[in-house]
């Protein structure tokens, strides 16, 4: 796969906005275009240096109405979405009126956010690494997904699972998982968005959010946050400092205990912190420059084509895919998305040839069938985790009213990581 940044900037912008702009017309990296068998059809690439993005448009208009979604970094900047860890939850409480005629008998509540004793008795409820309390304040249903990084309080975690919390519901048990093994102190009350800029928090780049969505467990998510930074101390070498500032290894919440690994460059165990260092951030930007320095001029094509997500090729590989109900959906997350793609191409791994437009549709179109589990909240959304031979694809639908649609879905060949760290451990 050539390099675009051998051509300079401007060059690298023209080859990947042209290749687009000719759509179907074009011979992507090997092949022509396909025809698409299913509910989407893939478009040719956009090409940056390793990283090849493939848009997908739908091949059958949705008429049903849309409900607009306010995302976790809208939410949170606006101060209208509010994260804690789960021991501070009693002030994140709605107040409810009284029931006043005495003739109607009074609604029953779920209590267990008010502070009350719980069934074992215990006075209060305790910080807890896997678990955050979230409340939407806003007058717009709020949209989660798997990967979104908050920074914060005693941790930085990343959203463990996609789903929909309603407008005025109760503070809700948000999954999480640790993505700053070795921490336990408080930093802040509350939490934010992780980012430099405010209006485009982080996601955890494939192969953590890949741990994280499908193994479920702390320990992989740690290990694969230790690969990660460690490859990423490579690629940023020498430009890495140990200016910024860390914390020792000690006890967390629940009983865990992380032994840390040796010092890094960095001088911190955080995913979030390492990403937004300097070091790491310019080389992330270098790998992304030709998409998000002509972000608009891209984005404009996207909403031309109507385009609804895409398909990543990292090194050649095509390793994710993620679609959603509509462009501006797509456009709102571009930015997160795009440099945590970016970010993949920093890990060490094999090249490959380039895809094709063709590869990019079969990966699309291949079964998903095999075993299916689903969870979620009635009227509300339908979550589904669809694993088939080396892909998994997860599924959320939209149960409010009005629509009945799938809002987001995220498909994923299945990566043996080639670091599988036997420390940090969590003993109990």
């Amino acid at each position: 796969m050539r390099n675009l940044g051998r051509f300079g900037l401007a060059g690298a912008f023209v080859l990947a906005l042209a290749a687009y702009e000719q759509g179907n017309q074009v011979k992507a990296a090997g092949g022509p275009p396909e025809a698409a068998n299913g509910s989407y059809r893939v478009l040719a690439p956009i090409e940056s240096g390793n990283l090849l993005l493939f848009p997908v448009v739908r091949t059958v208009t949705r008429t049903s109405g849309e409900t607009a979604f306010i995302t976790l970094d809208e939410g949170i900047k606006a101060g209208e979405v509010e994260v804690t860890e789960a021991g501070r939850v009693q002030g994140l409480v709605r107040p409810r009126r009284p029931v006043l005629n005495s003739n109607v008998p009074p609604q029953f509540h779920d209590d267990r956010y008010l502070g009350y004793p719980d069934a074992a008795g215990d006075s209060s409820r305790g910080d807890e690494v896997n678990t955050l309390v979230l409340v939407n304040n806003s007058k717009k249903p709020l949209l989660l997904l798997a990967g979104e990084i908050v920074t914060g309080g005693k941790q930085d975690r990343v959203i463990a699972k996609d789903r929909i919390v309603p407008v005025g519901a109760d503070p809700i048990d948000l999954s999480v998982f640790c993505i700053e093994p070795g921490r336990w102190t408080e930093s802040s009350l509350t939490f934010g968005a992780a980012a430099k800029a405010p209006a485009h928090g982080f996601m955890v780049q494939p192969t953590v959010r890949e741990r994280a969505m499908v193994e479920k467990d702390q320990q992989q998510v740690w290990d694969s946050v230790h690969g990660a930074i460690s490859t990423m101390q490579m690629a940023a070498a020498p430009a890495a400092s140990t200016s910024m500032d860390g914390s020792g290894g000690g006890s967390m919440g629940g009983g865990a205990h992380y032994d840390p690994p040796s010092p890094r460059a960095f001088g911190t165990t955080s995913y979030a912190k390492v990403m937004e260092s300097n070091a790491v951030s310019e080389k992330v930007d270098e790998a992304a420059a030709p998409v998000m320095k002509a972000r608009d001029q891209i984005l404009a094509q996207l909403r031309q084509e109507h385009a609804v997500g895409v398909v990543v090729a990292v090194r050649g590989e095509i390793v994710w895919a993620d679609l959603f109900a509509d462009t501006e959906l797509l456009s709102r997350y571009w930015t997160k998305l795009v440099r945590s793609y970016a970010a993949e191409t920093l890990t060490a791994g094999d090249s490959h040839s380039a895809p094709s437009v063709a590869d990019a549709q079969h990966f699309l179109d291949a079964p998903s069938g095999g075993t299916e589990t689903s969870e979620g909240d009635v009227g509300v959304y339908r979550y589904r985790e669809l694993k088939s031979g080396s892909t998994e694809t997860f599924v959320l639908e939209s149960l409010l009213p009005g629509t009945g649609y799938d809002v987001h879905i995220s498909k994923m060949k299945l990566i043996t990581p080639e670091y599988h760290i036997k420390h940090p451990q969590i003993y109990r």
